[in-house]
């Protein structure tokens, strides 16, 4: 070998192969078997990728490859995520149109992903944003529509004082808006809603049918938060109007010693002029409405609240009169807005009863009322409980609930913690909805040939004072006429949420440039499910949600084939600076790969990216580390110095290359890629131990490192002229049977004590084990032999007098 290993030179020449040879697009030969590999498509940020990127993508980029050379027909796509509030925030700061700053991020972001090699398959690219894609976002939304799961309701929203303009929850910080630093305040605001309540069930049973990490699916199950309970209503003293809760601890409403309401309770306008305190009440509620639904019921804050005097409550069980307080961290988005508080058996009700002063009565007996313990009691024995005194835990549920029913104060009730979608942005860099409303039919929706709705240009994309969309003020676009009635009509202004576009694409990429549906039947069949999905642990929660909510919907409406979109998911860990903080420009540690890679290689950031840690764990940087993977790379170059002419593998390394192969086939399956570079870089010690490689041993050796660094090895294939390409190969099978070492070294003893070692077949029988122990240690045997002892593959011991 006269060359020395140059990476840029490498690199930019295979990547041009790859692309012109087309070398990983997926084929339309269906009758091959199929495997659709998918990493989260990424939002094209101005700040391009980051270390953090190429983690997931290397992650399952190896799969992807390692499944071409097992002769599978491979599906792995990528596209952008590209409508959202950033980019728009981006292009209003600095007087960029939207579809500007989109179009430069992608080329920056495809640039640099082309540049570390990975095989995506580029002829099925997607990007949201487009009309040809999101013609089909809107085709979705209209299916849900008319199957009455699309609604609008009143919903609060985060209000930017100063941006006139809606937030999303972690858009606020401290009450304040993260981007001005204005008061934040929440304003009713009428939206567009998915009734993903519906499908809460499916959800959950649906997670029984696939292969998630179990942190996954606890994720899931606990955002949807399934429970059985009851409903009971509390009568207000004095009124005919009751205050109905969900429970489900129906057994403790003899512990039930106030009642807490949510600050827009409607009951507290109603009844106004009963509360003596009412402007109390008012300066309560308008401390509250700065806050966001994170903010308020978060468990560890301090507990705040208003009792509304001139109000009381009825238990229903017992017939005392009880105290209404009103305090922000009941939801009225969540539940019935009101809840009954059992401060003996609930942490946070205690923390509040603890507080104000208010009783604390025990129901279920045992632990230590004082110090909360009773949290959530599921066992033990009712007590000061009337009729269900004695009763233990689960047949006082039973009872109280025929209680309930027989009075007709309550019945039983199935509930969840999931809540309805809010589907609409005040905004304008986002879907079109659409729908047009009819002062004469309402709502009406599109017909689908009317389809793509798009996205209108606009001068000023700048929110507005009163709330609405900018697309409010292009009268042209807004005024329309009505698609049932003929007359005047106008359009919805409010266009979609970013997570619109990313709760289908997965399927887009079966059947990308159709043009007649937003994939084939046929396309659809083959690839799904997708076989492994891998993403960031923050997507598993919303993310997941969504596009399985839309994906069983499509299912139901008979336009998938499968109930589940992602057979298998993953989630990778983070990778963190050098000093083990997150990365951030204001840490100063963020680390851009384009250095990496100028300075390194693609294969060396790929290789060290896949060896920093447990893939599922977070990591922190080591330029150190970097600059090892690097020498790796360098080794394995040399390599091509010390080949034979050897086809096949010598016999003193056959057992290793079996090993090492059983080892890699297996890591690269369970996500144990740092495991599996560290057996090849054992096997390269040994290479170098022996000073010499087979022709076939290189061959194995490259095309088992292939998937985490493929360029270095496909130059070095070409370079050793080992015919076609390496990517067109077949991935390595082991024997079982090679894979077990067929020398052993065992001790060998005198009189129990080691004296020696030799090496030895495993299956050597006892005479020429034994003189083969005493030819090691001939010069120590200077007594009387009285017996000769061999334990197969493990010891010799010479028992001398």
């Amino acid at each position: 070998m006269n060359k020395n290993y140059d990476p840029k030179e490498i690199e930019s020449k295979w990547q041009k192969v790859w692309t012109d040879e087309k070398a990983f697009a997926a084929t339309d030969d269906y009758t091959k078997p199929k495997y659709y590999a998918l990493v989260e498509f990424p939002y094209p940020s101005g700040q391009g990728l980051h270390v953090g990127h190429p983690r997931p993508y290397t992650a399952l980029d190896i799969v992807a490859r390692k499944r071409r050379l097992q002769g599978y027909n491979v599906l792995y796509p990528m596209g952008w995520d590209a409508f959202g509030l950033p980019t728009e925030n981006y292009a209003i700061k600095n007087h960029i149109h939207p579809k500007i700053v989109t179009k430069n991020n992608v080329a920056r972001f495809k640039n640099q992903l082309q540049s570390l090699g990975y095989s995506f398959d580029w002829d099925r690219e997607i990007n949201t944003t487009d009309p040809n894609y999101y013609h089909w976002t809107q085709w979705i939304f209209l299916k849900l529509y008319k199957a009455g799961l699309a609604y609008k309701s009143e919903m609060p929203v985060n209000w930017c004082t100063s941006c006139k303009v809606g937030l999303a929850n972690e858009e606020v910080v401290n009450g304040v808006c993260e981007r001005c630093g204005s008061p934040v305040v929440r304003k009713m605001k009428s939206q567009w809603m998915l009734k993903i309540t519906e499908y809460a069930d499916k959800l959950i049973d649906g997670l029984d049918s696939v292969d998630y990490v179990e942190k996954v699916k606890v994720s899931q199950r606990n955002w949807i938060g399934r429970s059985n309970g009851a409903e009971v209503d509390f009568a207000i003293a004095g009124t005919d109007d009751k205050l109905r809760i969900y429970t489900t601890r129906p057994d403790t409403l003899f512990g039930v010693t106030y009642m807490v309401v949510s600050p827009e309770h409607p009951y507290l306008d109603k009844y106004k002029d009963q509360i003596s305190n009412w402007d109390e009440i008012v300066a309560y509620r308008e401390e509250a409405a700065k806050k966001s639904d994170f903010e308020r019921s978060e468990l560890a804050k301090d507990k705040t609240g208003v009792e509304i005097n001139g109000l009381k409550a009825v238990n229903p069980v017992n017939k005392k009169e009880i105290p209404i307080w009103v305090s922000d961290y009941v939801l009225m988005s969540y539940g019935t807005g009101a809840i009954m508080a059992v401060p003996a058996h609930d942490e946070r009700d205690w923390a509040f009863a603890k507080k104000f002063n208010l009783p604390i009565v025990e129901v279920v007996a045992g632990g230590d009322v004082q110090n909360a313990a009773f949290t959530d009691v599921q066992t033990g024995t009712l007590v000061n409980s009337g009729f269900l005194d004695g009763l233990e835990v689960a047949d006082a549920k039973k009872k109280i609930v025929e209680y309930l029913e027989e009075n007709k104060i309550g019945t039983p009730k199935k509930n969840y913690k999931l809540r309805d979608w809010v589907f609409s942005r005040q905004r304008y860099w986002g879907e079109p909805i659409p729908i047009v409303k009819c002062e004469k039919c309402g709502y009406v929706p599109l017909s689908e040939d009317e389809l793509p709705l798009e996205l209108p240009d606009v001068e000023s994309y700048m929110p507005t004072d009163n709330g609405e969309s900018p697309l409010a003020a292009m009268t042209d676009w807004v005024n329309t006429t009505c698609p049932c009635c003929g007359g005047p009509a106008k359009r919805e202004t409010d266009t979609m949420p970013q997570w619109a576009g990313s709760s289908w694409y997965f399927l887009r990429y079966t059947d990308p440039h159709n043009n007649d549906a937003l994939a084939s039947k046929e396309a659809m069949k083959y690839w799904l499910p997708v076989d492994w999905y891998n993403g960031g642990m923050e997507h598993t929660t919303l993310h997941l949600l969504y596009s399985r909510f839309w994906h069983r919907f499509l299912y139901d409406q008979g336009v998938v084939p499968c109930k589940e979109p992602y057979q298998k998911r993953t989630s990778h860990g983070m990778i963190l600076g050098e000093n083990g903080e997150k990365m951030s420009k204001s840490r100063g540690n963020v680390i851009n790969p384009d250095d990496i890679v100028n300075e390194f290689g693609a294969d060396t950031l790929r290789t060290y990216e896949m060896f920093i840690g447990a893939f599922e764990l977070a990591a922190s940087w080591s330029n150190e580390g970097v600059k090892g993977c690097r020498r790796f790379l360098e080794r394995v170059w040399k390599l091509q110095d010390m080949l034979t002419d050897e086809e096949g593998f010598s016999k003193d390394m056959e057992t290793k290359m079996h090993q090492t192969m059983k080892k890699v086939s297996s890591d690269f399956e369970t996500l144990k890629y740092n495991t599996a570079i560290a057996a090849m870089m054992a096997l390269l010690n040994d290479f170098y131990k022996k000073g010499s490689i087979t022709k076939g041993e290189l061959k194995t050796f490259l095309i088992l490192l292939n998937p985490v660094a493929p360029h270095i090895t496909e130059e070095m294939w070409a370079d050793c002229g080992f015919g076609g390409r390496l990517y067109q190969q077949a991935w390595p099978e082991y024997d079982e049977a090679k894979t077990v070492e067929n020398t052993v070294e065992i001790a060998v003893q005198i009189n129990g004590k080691t004296k020696g070692t030799v090496s030895i077949t495993r299956d050597c029988d006892k005479d020429t084990a034994i003189a083969a122990g005493k030819e090691v240690i001939k010069d120590k045997l200077t007594g009387n032999i009285i017996k000769e002892i061999y334990v197969p593959g493990r010891i010799i011991n010479i028992v001398m007098k």
